[in-house]
């Protein structure tokens, strides 16, 4: 084993007195919470309420389990607890990304255009939160010993104990593996000062930022996909989630300039801050000598 290492929590559980909490669950609503607290600071700063991000926040996250878990199912059955309860079982991990953003975004969607308001500014305004409980959320695969890499000797290498490691003789002989969820997390966190540095200096046409917060994310993913060692489908030497990764970021930074530089109509937001207010209708002067 490395001189260094990171070394991996024992158990998925944290005991408070009698109870015992489910630490990926727990990673689960410190991401909601950042998220919807960063998101109601800047779309009250776009003049818009805190009541309708709290709607969005319970419908967009109750949907958003739901299609992540359906993405994660679909995808990776063999993953699945052999029980009854399997399907349901979201505390022992196993939540797809995209499920969980297209199923949440869509209920987000539904709820934003019901209150009266627009669905691409509002869109601009959650990117940062979402990719913010992104990066929180993957602490919750530390505590379960998930979302590791190849074998590494490196200072950083992650421990695995043997029970969380695939069934394969090489790798039962590893001691450290590349932490990925801290490698996903480290590059979350800082597309999001990347973003709302962004949105602070530019004025981007909605949704043109959520374009951007796909981009940033699906970039890291699809090398992300190159490092992983559990089970998933593969196709020519790829995972499946490496080819999702690549095309999204091609769609998504197509139409990021497209939607910002050859697409006429639309609104631009401000640049990270509420617009003034109109001014009235300006007085024209009528031309001519003016008499005094």
């Amino acid at each position: 084993m490395p001189l260094l290492s990171i070394p991996s929590p024992s158990r998925g559980e944290i005991d408070v007195g009698p109870l015992a909490i489910h630490a990926y669950g727990l990673m689960l609503l410190l991401a909601i919470a950042a998220a919807t607290v960063l998101t109601g600071i800047r779309w009250n700063r776009r003049g818009g309420d805190w009541d309708l991000v709290f709607q969005v926040a319970v419908w967009g996250v109750a949907f958003g389990i739901v299609g992540a878990r359906l993405y994660h199912v679909v995808t990776s059955w063999s993953e699945v607890p052999d029980e009854w309860w399997g399907v349901f079982a979201v505390w022992k991990g196993g939540l797809g990304v995209w499920g969980g953003i297209l199923f949440g975004v869509l209920a987000g969607a539904v709820v934003v255009r019901k209150a009266g308001q627009s669905v691409l500014r509002f869109m601009d305004a959650v990117a940062p939160g979402l990719l913010l409980a992104q990066a929180i959320g993957r602490w919750g695969n530390w505590f379960n010993q998930e979302l590791y890499g190849e074998p590494t000797d490196l200072p950083w290498g992650l421990e695995i104990d043997l029970q969380h490691r695939p069934e394969d003789l090489d790798l039962l002989q590893q001691d450290t593996f590349h932490p990925v969820f801290l490698y996903e997390f480290t590059w979350n966190l800082i597309g999001v000062g990347v973003l709302l540095l962004l949105d602070r200096f530019f004025r981007f046409r909605p949704p043109a930022l959520f374009a951007l917060y796909v981009a940033w994310y699906t970039a890291f993913r699809a090398f992300e996909e190159t490092l992983r060692i559990d089970p998933s489908h593969e196709y020519f030497g790829f995972r499946l989630n490496f080819y999702v990764s690549v095309t999204l970021l091609a769609v998504s930074l197509a139409f990021f300039v497209w939607w910002q530089f050859f697409h006429r109509g639309g609104e631009r937001a401000p640049a990270g801050r509420r617009q003034p207010p109109p001014v009235g209708p300006r007085m024209e002067v009528p031309r001519g000598r003016v008499r005094g």
